[in-house]
Formats: structure tokens, sequence, C-alpha cells
């Protein structure tokens, strides 16, 4: 396993973090306390878990696992609060009132007296954004996180956040989770140029694109079986229906396919690789129903593409973008040369 700071902070944590979506739904508590023993047993350091994921239950399988595991020090502990976690119109949103109630119940379920990274799973359209970033200085202040970061925030949401804290002298944002894969990467038009700018480390989630990069889904028959497409094909970002008929998808798949089996290893592996050695990115966040799918997902955690390799991922993913500002000359402007002038 290799380390990264988390984002600009003095944090160090795994190049691979393990999600806990599935715990609790997809993975019984018993499944999930074996990836989290084959995670850390591998030197992951990293575990990112969310208040609505099963409704609370991923984060209370989490818990009673840190509960009785000597990781405990080493873990570095990440969860998110915005989303419902009740009917009330104040269980939701980035509100004092429902922050506050949201970390207390986090903390309560985790089992422990502090996070170490707390995120805003998403913008949050009603309570001003100042009252939000006090709440979570507040909370740094009072010890009960570490550092905050962002998870679905767009780029000028991002900097509209990072000019608010500078402005107030506040602590710092060090991460953003945004979905980033072979299949996504508009959000390198915008979202990634922001997060340089301010330091920020991307903790991409869905790396394999729902599946799709793992060639594990036909592109002429629709899916079946236990497998997310094949219990809901229209399922989401990854729906069946869209994907498979858009050719750039097709291309990507293939030329996965294509390095992974020059290079006898598998497709999964090839995706993550690509991905975790994109600028600014601190962790991968890995998500896996079995056992099984994690130890493929970790035997990527010291591999590395060739140049050429990346090339060939990079050109065929290449979402396109149509016109200026994010294509042709509008590239070209995003430089200069130092002397300057006409010549």
């Amino acid at each position: 396993m290799e380390y990264r700071t988390l984002g600009a902070s003095g944090a160090v944590v795994s190049t691979y973090t393990l999600g806990t979506m599935t715990f609790g739904n997809e993975t019984d508590e018993a499944g999930a306390h074996l990836q989290l023993d084959r995670y850390t047993e591998a030197g992951g350091t990293f575990i990112d878990t969310a208040d609505v994921y099963t409704g609370g239950v991923s984060e209370q399988i989490f818990g009673r696992w840190l509960a009785k595991s000597s990781a405990r020090d080493t873990v570095v502990l990440a969860t998110k609060g915005r989303f419902p976690t009740g009917d009330g119109p104040n269980d939701v949103g980035t509100s004092r009132i429902h922050l506050r109630k949201a970390l207390d119940a986090s903390l309560d379920r985790l089992g422990v007296d502090h996070i170490d990274l707390y995120q805003l799973h998403a913008w949050d359209p009603v309570t001003p954004l100042e009252e939000t970033l006090s709440f979570l200085e507040d909370a740094v202040r009072a010890g009960k996180i570490a550092y905050a970061g962002l998870s679905n925030f767009t780029g000028w949401q991002l900097q509209k956040a990072c000019d608010l804290i500078g402005y107030r002298g506040w602590s710092k944002l060090v991460t953003l989770q945004p979905q980033y894969n072979l299949l996504v990467r508009e959000i390198e038009w915008e979202i990634v140029p922001a997060a340089q700018e301010n330091g920020l480390g991307l903790l991409p989630w869905s790396p394999l694109g729902g599946g799709w990069l793992t060639g594990k889904y036909s592109f002429d028959e629709e899916p079946t079986g236990a497998t997310r497409l094949g219990e809901n094909p229209d399922r989401g970002v990854e729906s069946w229906y869209r994907r498979s008929r858009n050719q750039r998808v097709r291309d990507v798949v293939d030329a996965v396919r294509e390095i992974a089996e020059a290079r006898g290893i598998s497709m999964a592996q090839v995706a993550l690789a690509w991905l975790v050695d994109r600028p600014m990115i601190t962790s991968v966040i890995l998500g896996a129903r079995t056992l099984e799918q994690l130890d493929d997902n970790l035997a990527a955690a010291d591999l590395h593409l060739t140049a050429e390799e990346t090339a060939k991922l990079d050109e065929a993913s290449d979402p396109g973008a149509a016109d200026y500002p994010y294509g042709g000359p509008g590239v070209a402007q995003r430089g200069r040369p130092i002397t300057g002038g006409r010549s």
C-alpha cells in the first residue's frame, strides 16, 4: 500500500480508501468485518462512511468493528452529513440544527469521540454557506472533527466555500469527494482545477463506473442476476440502457480490456491504476460487495501504468469538450510563454 497526505493537511492516508456504502445492505455485518480486517491487514488506513448509508447501519457496523479492532489507532475515519435522516423539516440539509444532530448521531453510532474527516455530503441551496462553514469551524475548535471536506460540490461551489473560509480565517477544507472514473472525466474542466488551486485532495467515488470498467456487463444483453444493474438495469448514472448505447463507453471498456489482457491483470485493476495517478488524487474509494472483489481491487495498491498505457486510456476516455472554453482555443489559452509579447 502507498500513502499520501490528506489534501494539503499533514495527515497521511493510504492511496486506496475502503468505502462502506454496501455495509448492512449488499454486505452483511460478518462480511463487512472481514472486509475491514482484510483491508487493514493490507496496509489500508482510510475508511469512508456516511450517516445515510443503509440508514445509519453502515456506521454502526463500522463502529462495532472499531470497538474490537487493534487498528483503531491507525485508521483515519471519515463520514458525511447533509441528506435526510428523519421526516422533520430540520432533518436534512447543512443548517446548524441538522449538522449538529447529524454529527452527534454519527459519533454515537461509530462509538468515538471525534471524526477525523467530516464531509458535507452535497451542496445545500437553502442554508447560507456561512452558517454551514461556521458550524464546521466550531466543530474543529471543539475537537469533534479534525478536518472538514466536501462531497459532490461543483467548481463554483467549491471555490465559494474556500473563498469564504479564507476571508474568515477559518480552518481550511482538505478534500473533495466527487464521482470520477474513465467514463466520468468532466470534473477535469472546472472541479479539478479548483481543487488544485485550493489544495484539496480528491477522493473519487465510483472508480469502476458502477461496474462497467470491470467488463462484467455486455453491451448487447440486458444484465440479470446479483449485480447492481442485474437487479435494476436503469439504476442511476450507470444505467445499462444509457451506457450500452454510448460508443465512447464501448471504446473505453475495449481499451481497458486490451491493457488488462496484455498485463495479465483484471480490468478493475487497470481502471484503478489509471485513476490513482491523476492530478490531485489523495485516495480512491473502493466499494466492494464481496471479499473477492476487495481482494482484486487491493491488488492494484502498488500498480502504476506506463505512459503509453495512460495515453491510450486518456484518448479513449476523452469526454470531448465541444468548444470554447473547455476545448480548442480555450485549452491553448491556459498557458503562455513567460516572455510574453507577440514574438
